[in-house]
């Protein structure tokens, strides 16, 4: 079963130097309905004005990946890891027992957009760590593993018991995806329109994923998909 979940009703707001759209519950905007699905607490597409940014603030017990859809994004944390985030990139950092970082978007006149993907870890307490790793050319018209418990073919490792895809389709390119183990998921389309189990969802919407033995999603324009298996 597919659950949507439009674009149109996801919350957030523009405050000049960032402009956001909350999938789940976040900062000031609150649904009930929308708190979190499975171990996935947060996916926020986020919109910052050149040279502006998140100042240095402090997470903890929360696994965080960032996903840059267009121009740059400049992390810097207190674990002494600097680096610059660029579309293709996936960056996760396992905020554990405590970690502080700012992102600001890297470039003084172009604007960036990334999506802001938050975790719960599969325990508590864990080490603070950081890992980013580059999957620009994998990704093209096929379904890439980027994120996973176990680091697997060359994925980031994410504390969680989840896998995470991503894909950038041509016009009428199918990809099929066979969950296995994991009986929930979500889709989030970033970019384009597809069409998933005969369902379409554009550029912003995301699809609560229950009990699907295989997910065939076909790009109904030039389209860029991340699909999480959750457990």
């Amino acid at each position: 079963m597919l659950t949507l979940r439009k674009s149109e009703d996801r919350g957030g707001g523009n405050h000049g130097w960032l402009d956001t759209k909350h999938t789940f519950s976040f900062a000031d905007y609150h649904d009930p309905e929308h708190m979190s699905f499975r171990s996935l607490r947060v996916i926020n597409e986020d919109k910052i004005l050149p040279g502006a940014g998140f100042a240095k603030h402090s997470h903890r017990d929360m696994e965080i990946v960032s996903y840059v859809l267009e121009g740059a994004l400049e992390h810097s944390d207190s674990m002494g890891t600097g680096s610059v985030i660029l579309p293709g990139d996936v960056q996760c950092m396992s905020a554990g027992t405590g970690v502080a970082h700012s992102e600001y978007n890297h470039s003084k006149s172009q604007g960036a957009r990334f999506l802001q993907i938050w975790i719960v870890p599969a325990q508590r307490g864990g080490p603070p760590g950081y890992e980013q790793k580059n999957f620009e050319n994998a990704r093209h018209n096929r379904l890439c593993l980027v994120a996973s418990r176990d680091g697997r073919d060359g994925s980031v490792t994410v504390a969680a018991d989840m896998r995470l895809w991503a894909t950038v389709l041509e016009e009428d390119i199918e990809v099929t995806h066979v969950p296995g183990e994991f009986k929930y998921g979500w889709i989030q389309v970033a970019n384009g329109s597809v069409s998933v189990n005969g369902q379409r969802l554009d550029a912003g919407d995301g699809a609560a994923v229950t009990n699907e033995d295989a997910l065939t999603i076909r790009a109904l324009s030039a389209a860029e998909v991340l699909v999480f298996d959750l457990a």
